[in-house]
């Protein structure tokens, strides 16, 4: 556990040191496109936040290569390797998007072609465990369509989510952490060698984020733009693949005395992880939701519009920072909900617990319908939206013409918080007057 928890912190540290160098980087490269109809922010922010978080994949793979015990997933498997690769690949298609907008099918395209990377190298689906019917070998066709189908899915699942500061990299890294959790006791509880890349995976993904995180939080400084989002959604996928398509559910059989017995044991464990729409399950039924909304319409699916669960919840009156809150907590029940029944299927406490805190989570996306109101001799003690009509409000100050600030107003995308100076030159004449021509 020392040698994955130091793999992560430096995988995190490598990540947050250089998102600020990258951002100076997105800025002199232009990678900080125009603000568009479907956007939540207000001035222009820099993208390709995903190199950083590339090379904190990197620092990660490269020391714990260096470790003791982690060094034996490099001997004993080509995984790191292979997901090194698929990485590097979908990172750099990722950088030319944030920057020159290539076409939605081209970006499918490289997805693709970043996944079949990956099953070359021996990062792919062997086997499946069928509830009662035990494990089913598959063919090399259909463990490759499998493998590029789930790549490929769990990629634009956390593509679609990634509208708000913040969201996408918090979410990820929620169900990272999860994932850790049950991988690592699949290696540490049952002793198979075959689950360490898996939870060496999440580890470093939960650094990446981790990293990111801080320039990331509302309002952001930088966004990780497709190069991030495309990075850790293979990274996801990746440790998925390996744990649920190569780890063998007879080496259970020490325990559960026969085959079908262990697969059925472990169906709270092997369905999630089998297809990682549910542990990113919030992603994953927005990704749903919106091929069907713009079908629907006459669109095509890769058409950008504001229908998505984060639009959503703005539209309702959630502010951003509780819009994020409110899908981190829905991505963490699910997520650690499914951890919890894969421990004990048996427990009734895990049933209530996960049914109470849906209550409350329902209760939390129904607030700004139900606003409540201040009593009157708290009125000066709580923000203006709570209090009751007709209340006494703060008296407006007028100042007198000599007196205010002959400076023009700030002009969001031109000057302002989070360094948005940069997107244009900051005028040298701070009296537009003085501008005037003698004429």
């Amino acid at each position: 556990m020392r040698e994955y928890l130091l793999t992560l912190c430096v995988t995190a540290a490598v990540t947050y040191l250089l998102t600020g160098p990258v951002r100076k980087f997105a800025i002199v490269a232009g990678a900080m496109p125009e603000i568009r109809a479907r956007d939540v922010h207000r001035e222009p922010t820099p993208r390709l936040g995903g190199i950083a978080m590339f090379f904190g994949l990197c620092a990660g793979l490269l020391v714990a290569d260096h470790l003791t015990n982690l060094s034996e997933v490099f001997q004993n498997s080509n995984e790191p390797r292979a997901l090194l690769s698929g990485a590097a690949l979908i990172w750099l298609i990722g950088v030319l998007d944030d920057k020159f907008e290539i076409d939605a099918l081209i970006k499918l395209g490289g997805q693709m072609i970043a996944a079949g990377v990956m099953v070359m190298q021996g990062l792919t689906i062997l086997w499946l465990p069928i509830p009662g019917v035990g494990n089913v070998a598959l063919t090399q066709w259909q463990g490759t369509l499998l493998t590029v189908a789930l790549v490929v899915i769990t990629i634009n699942a956390v593509n679609f989510v990634d509208g708000l500061d913040g969201l996408a990299s918090g979410m990820v890294c929620i169900a990272a952490a999860a994932f850790f959790l049950y991988a690592y006791r699949i290696w540490y509880s049952y002793g198979i060698e075959a689950a360490a890349p898996a939870t060496l995976f999440s580890a470093i993904l939960m650094g990446m984020c981790i990293g990111f995180l801080p320039h990331n939080m509302h309002p952001a400084r930088i966004f990780m733009g497709d190069s991030g989002s495309m990075l850790i959604g293979l990274v996801l996928s990746a440790g998925a693949i390996s744990i649920t398509g190569q780890v063998d559910p007879d080496a259970l059989q020490l325990f559960l005395h026969s085959e079908k017995a262990a697969v059925h044991s472990t169906v709270p464990v092997y369905i999630p992880l089998l297809l990682p729409l549910t542990i990113i399950a919030v992603p994953a039924a927005d990704l749903v939701l919106a091929i069907v909304r713009r079908t629907w319409r006459g669109q095509s699916p890769f058409a950008a519009d504001r229908g998505h669960l984060h639009h959503r919840l703005l539209e309702i009156g959630h502010s951003h920072s509780r819009a994020v809150l409110i899908m981190y907590f829905w991505s963490a029940l699910i997520a650690f909900g499914a951890l919890g029944y894969s421990v004990n299927s048996a427990s009734m406490w895990i049933v209530l617990g996960i049914v109470f805190l849906s209550a409350i989570g329902l209760v939390l996306l129904l607030l700004p319908r139900f606003t409540p109101r201040a009593p009157r001799w708290a009125q000066h003690l709580v923000p203006p939206r709570y209090r009751r009509s007709g209340a006494a409000v703060e008296p407006v100050v007028v100042l007198a013409e000599e007196d205010r600030d002959p400076r023009p107003p700030v002009v969001a995308g031109v000057s302002g918080v989070n360094g948005a100076t940069a997107v244009g030159p900051r005028s040298r004449l701070l009296d537009g007057r003085k501008a005037e021509s003698s004429r």
